[in-house]
């Protein structure tokens, strides 16, 4: 294998070090097994130190051990290949990584906790009202579960692309969090391709070569929770396997928002001197309670209030990879993947419904109907109008449903070369990528009646096609992605201090629409876009770098999009299908600089970092709410959107202490005017007008995190953090005149104490000062249920909000062997 910043330079994969490893991470390493990773795999390089000497040809004698020296390697492209990358001090962009202590150190199985704690620009948003299905927001863009959410990140595990191939989802609870190894966020880098708006989260998972020995790690306290995870990795000869497992059961904070999670990861291994091969596989069977956002009136009354249930996910997955890295000569490595991957979701959703009594005849059932306007006429599956069977003080709702079955497949193949261009070290990579998904989407729509608990209890009584030219019938749906990728990105070292990179990636896509039971649906719709970048490090001194970059990058409507995006034909919960008419792709063009380094003090290992960003986006995608039928809408370009900040990070590590704070500030507005509809109390016919300038919703602007370990002795170890997050305006106050959702605050606690060589027990008290916040908010139309606390008055406050979790204890014990 040929790697690093010394052209043609024989090197091996280093599996643990002690160092830290790249300017403002924490290189704390896990209490787990014995060869638990670091945050970026290290590769270490013997060659001559400098450019200016000729490179050791192939078979000639190792450098001495006074030229060996260690490169730290951050991701450039979505391959599997733990170790292919880049140098980190040459990367022209800011530098996130989490690694597998930082992992254990949150004593969650839930991803989102880490990343949220160490990555400054990142922020969770509990739009679903269960923490294992988060809204992650980095700069403003957001990988999210939740059907119908513009996607502006992408998100790879292994070098697979986990974003669904329906709607571009991300569903973090199927990424098993005990067999990872690092995270990284990378930014202004187009070869991560489509979705990566905002930049790509890489995840790479451990194997047995660089994680041996074993663990078990149990878990229990608030709320009915329970954990385990156990993972085992061993290196035979030139073999070597690992596996992971994990399950958690936990009742929730709210009603109805249990969760049951059950993955498994396993990788077999071959390596030897010139190649390394892995085949590694994983499924998951996870089913959620999901609560949502709920009216501030009845949290006033209990913290645990939802609002129309039953809400409920049921994920299922399963995949394979079987990747590959040959060292074909010193200077030339190719590598390579094949994946599969089938995904199934199913959902079932309590919903307020716009069936009503006809005002005409209330024997019969009406679609859209108003107090004095007859509405059409609400058909059941066989087109026939449906009697009314309920009683006249009956409060009306709907089950919705949905069902999404998608396979996936794809390979990509990359080759590298390390040879010297024009006597100064230069290292080229040039990659393709294919991916094809198919999906099969379902709904359906289930009359039923809203019980003052807000339980919808169905009365198999179906919708067919409803309303002139609404219709909310069942929907069966076969969606073709096609995505097609080229990539090749270059670095070239100026001097021994300056480096330049450049390149880029061409993307195509497919997306065909087949729909198998009338004509609306069908589609066929093609985007292609070259994505260019340009950036470029200086290292002033050995302890301080400058970067500055320039990228641009490109969204492809999904086909959940394409087929909802009709203005006068508004969808209902991003489930029932009405049209397709165009949409143009989104673009977005980022440009970031900073500073990084690093200082050794009597006290420990000082890293830093402080960066700024501006990313414009072109025919942004937002799902805009119908301003005529509530709980319907539909997916628009709504011309320019900016987000724009800086971002900080210290970090102090020594032995005994390990401290991080940092800051971030995220300015995203509107660039220009657009009307959407509404339910703020500002709007005016349920539309609200939006000016260039306005901020973007449900995106915070100021975030501050600081966290400290501190070991007391050897065995026994204490630490907090704590989170600061600015005000944000609820999602539907696009126009920004309504009060903000507020800030919050939350502070947590933990302690560990190693017992002996194999057992540690450690504690973890969330939110101690137990502060009533919420992390989302929207607005929602006051008149569609009654309020049943209040003696069934109306609603009078139109903001519903997402409340977080209360205070909690949690105990666990780990064994590691």
């Amino acid at each position: 294998m040929s790697w690093g910043g010394d052209m043609g330079a024989r090197v091996r994969v280093v599996g643990t070090i002690s160092i830290c490893l790249a300017p403002g991470l924490d290189c704390a390493q896990a209490q787990t097994a014995p060869a638990a990773s670091d945050v970026l795999p290290a590769i270490e390089v013997v060659a001559p130190a400098t450019s200016a000497k000729p490179a050791r040809a192939r078979g000639a004698t190792r450098a001495p051990a006074r030229n060996v020296r260690r490169v730290f390697v951050y991701p450039t492209a979505p391959t599997p290949t733990v170790g292919s990358g880049m140098d980190v001090d040459k990367v022209a962009a800011a530098v996130n990584a989490v690694g597998a202590g930082q992992i254990a150190r949150t004593g969650s199985l839930n991803i989102a906790d880490a990343l949220q704690q160490q990555v400054p620009g990142i922020v969770i948003s509990d739009t679903t009202g269960n923490p294992f299905m988060p809204d992650i927001q980095f700069r403003g863009f957001v990988a999210s579960p939740v059907s119908g959410t513009p996607q502006g990140l992408a998100v790879y595990q292994n070098g697979v692309r986990v974003n669904e191939a329906f709607g571009d989802t991300v569903n973090w609870d199927l990424i098993p969090t005990a067999a990872i190894r690092s995270v990284t966020v990378v930014t202004n880098n187009p070869a991560f391709g489509l979705n990566a708006l905002g930049g790509a989260v890489n995840v790479q998972m451990k194997d047995g070569f660089n994680y041996q020995g074993g663990e078990i790690n149990t878990m229990g306290g608030s709320f009915g929770r329970i954990q385990s995870s156990a993972q085992y990795g061993k290196q035979i000869g030139n073999f070597s396997v690992y596996g992971a497992l994990e399950g958690v059961r936990d009742n929730g904070y709210r009603n109805f928002s249990e969760s049951a999670i059950r993955r498994f990861y396993g990788d077999v291994g071959y390596r030897t001197d010139s190649s390394e091969f892995h085949l590694n596989v994983g499924v998951a069977k996870n089913n959620f309670g999901a609560a949502a956002a709920v009216p501030v009136e009845l949290l006033q009354k209990y913290w645990g209030a939802t609002y129309t249930t039953p809400q409920t996910h049921d994920n299922r997955v399963a995949y394979a990879n079987l990747t590959g890295k040959v060292e074909v000569t010193p200077t030339w490595t190719i590598e390579g993947s094949a994946r599969v991957r089938a995904f199934r979701q199913k959902t079932v959703d309590g919903n307020p419904t716009e069936t009503a009594p006809c005002v005409g005849d209330p024997t019969l059932l009406c679609f859209n109907e108003e107090d004095t306007v007859p509405g059409a006429p609400a058909n059941g599956l066989n087109g026939v109008q449906l009697a009314n069977p309920f009683p006249t003080d009956a409060v009306l709702g709907q089950i919705d449903r949905t069902t999404t079955r998608s396979t996936t497949t794809g390979v990509t193949l990359q080759a590298t070369n390390t040879d010297q261009l024009f006597g100064h070290n230069n290292q080229f990579m040039v990659g393709t990528s294919f991916d094809s998904g198919v999906t099969r989407f379902g709904a359906s729509a289930e009359l039923g009646t809203i019980g003052s608990n807000y339980v919808v209890s169905g009365s198999g009584i179906f919708l067919g096609p409803s309303g002139i030219p609404i219709s909310i019938g069942p929907v069966s749906l076969r969606a073709t992605n096609k995505y097609t990728g080229f990539y090749a990105l270059d670095t070239f070292d100026v001097t021994d201090a300056f480096s330049i990179s450049g390149g880029g990636r061409f993307n195509h896509a497919n997306i065909v629409l087949q729909d198998l039971i009338g004509t609306d649906l069908n589609g066929n719709h093609t985007f292609s876009r070259f994505n260019p970048m340009i950036g470029g490090t200086y290292k002033i001194m050995p302890e301080l770098t400058a970067y500055a970059g320039y990228s641009e990058a490109n969204r492809a409507p999904t086909p959940l999009e394409l087929a909802c995006a009709d203005p006068a034909r508004p969808c209902i919960a991003a489930a029932f299908l009405i049209a397709d008419p165009p949409l143009k792709q989104v673009v977005s063009r980022t440009v970031e600089a900073g500073f990084r380094g690093t200082k050794e003090l009597n006290i420990g290992t000082l890293g830093w970092k402080v960066g700024a960003f501006r990313a414009t986006n072109a025919d942004d995608i937002l799902a805009i709410p119908s301003p005529e039928l509530q709980g319907f809408g539909y997916f628009q370009n709504v011309g320019r959107t900016r987000r724009q900040g800086i971002e900080a990070q210290v970090n102090l590590t020594s032995k005994t202490l390990q401290l991080y704070a940092s800051y971030a500030l995220v300015d995203a507005r509107f660039l220009d005017a657009l009307q959407i509809g509404s339910n703020s109390p500002f709007a005016v016919d349920d539309v609200i007008q939006v000016q260039p300038g306005n901020r973007i919703p449900a995106i915070p602007r100021n975030r501050v995190k600081v966290g400290i370990d501190y070991s007391v002795t050897d065995a026994f170890k204490v630490g907090g953090d704590a989170l600061f997050v600015g005000s944000q305006y609820f999602v539907g106050d696009e126009s920004n005149q309504a009060a903000r959702l507020p800030g919050y605050s939350v502070f947590n606690l933990h302690a560990s104490y190693q017992i002996n060589k194999t057992f540690q027990i450690y504690g973890r008290v969330d939110n101690i000062f137990d502060n009533r916040y919420a992390t989302y908010g929207t607005f929602f139309d006051t008149g569609d249920v009654p309020n049943f606390t209040n003696g069934g008055a109306e609603f009078t406050d139109p903001r519903s909000v997402s409340p977080a979790r209360p205070r909690a204890f949690y105990a666990g014990l780990r064994a590691t062997f």
